[in-house]
């Protein structure tokens, strides 16, 4: 399992008249976590994309256990615990301090520029594989 985490202060305009926050931000800050994560990796999302790899969302979804309001100081944890093919499966879950507010999850593909389905790259797996201590 590999893990990171972003740090996100909920802006004014992520809220909706209610002074919650909007749901679909929950997306916005699970990519920034992804982003950071493929960081952590050693696999920056850039430099997938340079080598022609992409990463669309196949699938998405979160839960929502307690709302998020304007200037509340937040935690997106954000994890992979299976070993990547050619699809890969993406666990978050969002903190206010130790409560936790959101947990979701996304499925990506891995294609090639040509939207074809690939394998990850070899560099991809064998961080991935030190990472874990797996294989």
């Amino acid at each position: 399992m590999i893990s990171a985490e972003v740090s996100i202060r909920v802006r004014y305009q992520e809220t909706d008249q209610m002074g919650v926050v909007y749901h679909g931000n929950y997306f916005t800050w699970f990519e920034a976590a992804r982003v950071e994560l493929l960081d952590h990796l050693g696999c920056p999302y850039r430099d997938l994309e340079k080598r022609g790899y992409l990463l669309p969302v196949l699938h998405c979804e979160a839960k929502f256990s307690k709302p998020a309001h304007f200037d509340d100081r937040l935690v997106v944890r954000v994890t992979i615990s299976e070993s990547p093919m050619a699809k890969i499966k993406i666990h978050y879950q969002v903190f206010r301090d130790q409560e936790v507010l959101c947990s979701g999850r996304t499925t990506h593909a891995f294609v090639d520029t040509n939207g074809k389905l690939c394998r990850p790259p070899a560099n991809f797996l064998s961080k991935f594989k030190e990472r874990t201590g797996t294989g």
